[in-house]
């Protein structure tokens, strides 16, 4: 569709809101606000909703390639789509995990064949491929991810030579999970001697407890700063981090970056008794004084992006007992209503859920013509409604693990329509492919 004219909703964009239309043409914003008038063979009526930029999501799992009983790349950016992500960056801890530059180009093929969303793949970081991570193109790679934690595979970095030598040689942005690994296994084998086998789940963020996220942390942001490195901090989760991050700096200025996830957010220590495994997630969800201190940090701007990790399992996985139950939620379908349902709560904005969702991941990554809703961006763009009240279950989750934390619960707040490139791709719940989405690309 060379021309697609967005009528009579809420135009959310740049801390703003006004009332108008939007015109897209070959893929691109034209117009933004005011009535259009012009002649097109597709008007979408947006009349009592919003119009926002598309979500872009700086933290996914996707499991492609060779953990695919799980997801692949293609089932999950459906998934995205559904719930108004319109560009994802996923993770290199896949099976072989992105360590070469010709296993990272596999996941690009992969992508450009099977996404509806736009794309980026971080490479990966071992102790052992230094040169390869050097080879990284910055201009169409969204950063290198660093494991100073627990990951699969041979992902760990925790060798200080390794880590000094790519903060201070790294000319691009470095992404790290941060747990001290010494800290989760002293931890976990306090709780084995004390529970044996049977460990119940309300010790997950005692075995990965605050302090282990800090000692990681605390250093990460040392080393960065040692070396004036690009370092953007994944999924923070305890209060006492927050304090690390800048709030004063415009963010387009900061060399220091943070992250906090939606489930961080919404769900706290409490609810092991009832989720248990299905809200176990790395680093752990902590205390409701935790959970509190991120909001605060989040809306003062210590931390800057909202993000998903992403990381679905089967149901036959996640209902193990502790020690064999992986790791990671499925919510990227949902982060968006989960945002809104916090604004209905009074906890955030709109104008901030699209800053923090929209604009932040594209200025922290540098992403060309994207984040925002202007004239000469591509076309990104989601339609809410966000009065619409529809309850989760197993029959409108599109995440191929088929399941949720958020099963069974309502939600005030959801995305009818969601264009990519200009092109609709899902409306009132049918997936349109008339295209794949693009590689983003960055601003080196």
């Amino acid at each position: 569709m060379d021309r697609v004219i967005i009528k009579n909703g809420l135009i959310i964009n740049r801390g703003t809101t006004q009332y108008g239309d939007v015109l897209i043409e070959k893929g691109r914003i034209i117009q933004v606000g005011g009535v259009i008038d012009k002649y097109t063979l597709m008007t979408i009526d947006a009349t009592g909703k919003w119009i926002i930029p598309g979500v872009i999501d700086d933290q996914v799992h996707f499991r492609e390639p060779g953990l695919t009983h799980k997801a692949t790349i293609g089932s999950e950016a459906r998934a995205g789509i559904a719930g108004g992500v319109t560009s994802f960056m996923e993770m290199p801890n896949t099976k072989p995990p992105a360590l070469t530059q010709e296993l990272l180009e596999e996941k690009y093929q992969i992508a450009a064949q099977s996404s509806l969303a736009n794309f980026s793949f971080y490479m990966g970081v071992s102790n052992e491929n230094f040169e390869e991570v050097m080879r990284t193109d910055p201009s169409n790679v969204c950063g290198l991810k660093i494991f100073m934690g627990s990951s699969t595979g041979n992902m760990l970095v925790d060798n200080e030579q390794v880590l000094e030598r790519i903060f201070s040689n790294a000319q691009m942005l470095i992404a790290t999970h941060c747990e001290d690994e010494d800290t989760i296994k002293f931890n976990l084998e306090k709780a084995i001697n004390k529970f044996g086998e049977d460990i119940p789940f309300d010790q997950h963020p005692i075995i990965r407890s605050i302090e282990g996220c800090y000692i990681s942390s605390s250093k990460a942001v040392q080393l960065a700063k040692k070396h004036n490195t690009r370092l953007h901090i994944l999924h923070i989760s305890s209060g006492k981090e927050v304090n690390l991050f800048d709030a004063q700096t415009p963010l387009s200025e900061k060399r220091i970056t943070s992250e906090v996830c939606v489930h961080h957010l919404t769900f706290d220590s409490s609810q092991y008794t009832a989720l248990g495994s299905r809200i176990k997630c790395n680093p752990a969800i902590k205390s409701k004084e935790d959970q509190t201190i991120l909001w605060q940090g989040l809306v003062d701007n210590h931390l800057d992006v909202i993000a998903t990790d992403h990381a679905p399992h089967t149901r036959e996985e996640k209902n193990n007992k502790y020690l064999n139950a992986p790791s990671g939620l499925p919510l990227l379908q949902h982060a968006l209503p989960m945002m809104i349902n916090h604004y209905h709560q009074g906890k955030i904005s709109p104008e901030k859920i699209v800053e923090k969702m929209c604009h932040a991941p594209a200025i922290c990554f540098k992403i060309k013509d994207r984040g925002y809703l202007d004239a000469g961006m591509f076309a990104d763009v989601v339609i809410i409604d966000p009065n619409k009240t529809w309850q989760v279950t197993d029959s409108n989750i599109f995440y191929q693990c088929g399941w949720s934390p958020l099963e069974g619960q309502k939600l005030k707040g959801k995305a009818e329509t969601t264009l990519v490139n200009g092109q609709v791709v899902f409306h009132e719940g049918i997936f349109y492919e008339p295209s794949r989405g693009m590689r983003l690309e960055f601003n080196a």
